[in-house]
């Protein structure tokens, strides 16, 4: 017998009509039509869509919620909030730490996303947020995966101890080696701070995840070492660059010549349509730009990208509720992807290419593979990246994470009476 059934469903990816999913021991054990076994739990999907959990490529967890504290972003611009994050730091301890990021998990588990790479503050040096995240990795692990990126938010070399701190960071268990190039106090610094970074990830067999050219400079190319150093150094797959900002203000002849060395480095890229789009062309009047990477031309270059909600009400964006198909969503109206096939790809943008990205194992909808998934208030990806509905059902290793009602309401239009949900 089996532990579930989820009955009647559209699996995300799949043309070939409703299908049943029986689960056993946390994995998926059989996917197939009209299933004939029984199981200890059944839930019919009634036609609706079934995808793997949402994932959240890009994320400051020991920033999240703290919006308001001491003051506001009156700005609204990326440096005043990289100020006001240091106001920020000293009034923390670990407990406040760990309540918000439990909270914001437990919001991110509503919303279907079961995987969160986080980038973590290491330029402090009682490595508070660092210790109290990992802690919350353990904590969470029945629920989401969470994974951690040693940040050096000041600069891994304009800040004097960020490198030993980092190498402490690593040390006690932080899983990817993060960077900020652009944000050292010279262009050279950045290069070098990209090649140090790599060889760390290299000699420790570590992935890399940088915020990269997170700027409206079109001279801020450090991406191009990054995809030189990755190929160099045989990390390839291994290292992402996130934001890629200045890509949206570089000219076209140049960026005919990154793409193919990101591709041949095989590059992840992560967009941040919320944030990229709030936080750039600040500098701007009009005409404006609006920030995000070229997410359209890298995706059809081939290069995996995927997308992260960033922030969630703290010193850089005072909203979100952490609904990843919001981002996705923002990212395929920015970045004009209305195309059937280009709104497919936003879709996996938060599924299937963070999965990637963060080298997930055990993702996806096929046999063996954990039983992780959601079951949306929609018939396919479109209507879901459209209408961004209730997650009816979340699973997690085959166990109910999370439940939401079916959404309508109800118009009194005369003599009728209707119930509205809005699909189709």
């Amino acid at each position: 017998m089996l532990d579930l059934i989820i009955r009647n469903a559209r699996l995300a990816g799949d043309k070939d009509g409703l299908k049943d999913i029986g689960c056993k021991d946390g994995r998926i054990a059989v996917v197939e039509s009209s299933l004939e076994a029984k199981a200890k739990e059944e839930f019919d999907a009634e036609g609706y869509l079934l995808t793997a959990p949402f994932v959240d490529s890009h994320f400051h967890m020991d920033a999240t919620l703290t919006y308001g504290r001491p003051r506001v972003n009156q700005s609204g611009t990326l440096l005043e909030g990289i100020a006001l994050w240091s106001e920020v730091k000293p009034l923390l301890d670990a407990e406040d730490i760990k309540s918000r990021a439990h909270q914001l998990c437990r919001w991110a588990a509503a919303k279907g996303t079961l995987a969160i790479r986080s980038h973590v503050d290491i330029c402090d040096p009682s490595l508070l947020a660092v210790e109290a995240l990992l802690e919350v990795v353990k904590e969470v692990e029945p629920y989401i995966d969470l994974q951690l990126v040693a940040f050096p938010q000041d600069g891994f070399f304009r800040d004097p101890q960020a490198e030993e701190l980092l190498v402490r960071a690593l040390d006690k268990g932080v899983h990817v080696v993060g960077g900020i190039p652009h944000f050292e106090r010279s262009m050279e610094d950045g290069s070098r701070s990209v090649t140090a970074l790599c060889e760390l990830a290299a000699e420790r067999g570590l992935m890399v995840d940088m915020h990269c050219d997170e700027s409206d400079d079109p001279h801020s190319r450090h991406i191009e070492m990054l995809a030189r150093e990755t190929s160099r150094l045989g990390l390839q797959g291994r290292v992402t660059g996130s934001h890629l900002t200045s890509m949206h203000s570089m000219d076209n002849y140049y960026v005919s010549k990154l793409i193919p060395l990101m591709k041949e480095a095989e590059i992840n890229v992560i967009a941040n349509p919320l944030i990229n789009i709030t936080l750039q062309g600040r500098h701007d009047t009009y005409p404006k730009r609006r920030g995000m990477t070229r997410v359209k031309e890298l995706a059809e270059a081939g290069l995996n990208v995927a997308c992260g909600h960033d922030c969630v009400m703290d010193p850089w964006y005072s909203l979100g509720s952490h609904d990843m198909l919001e981002v996705a969503s923002m990212g395929l109206h920015v970045g004009q992807m209305t195309g059937q096939a280009e709104m497919m790809e936003m879709f996996r943008s938060v599924t299937e290419n963070g999965a990637k990205t963060l080298g997930l194992e055990g993702y996806g909808l096929e046999v063996g593979c954990n039983a992780d998934f959601v079951i949306l208030q929609a018939k396919n990806e479109i209507e879901a990246l459209r209408l961004r509905p209730a997650r009816l059902r979340v699973y997690r290793r085959g166990k109910l994470l999370s439940s939401t009602p079916k959404q309508s309401a109800t118009v009194y239009w005369g003599d009728v009476t209707a119930d509205v949900d809005f699909t189709l």
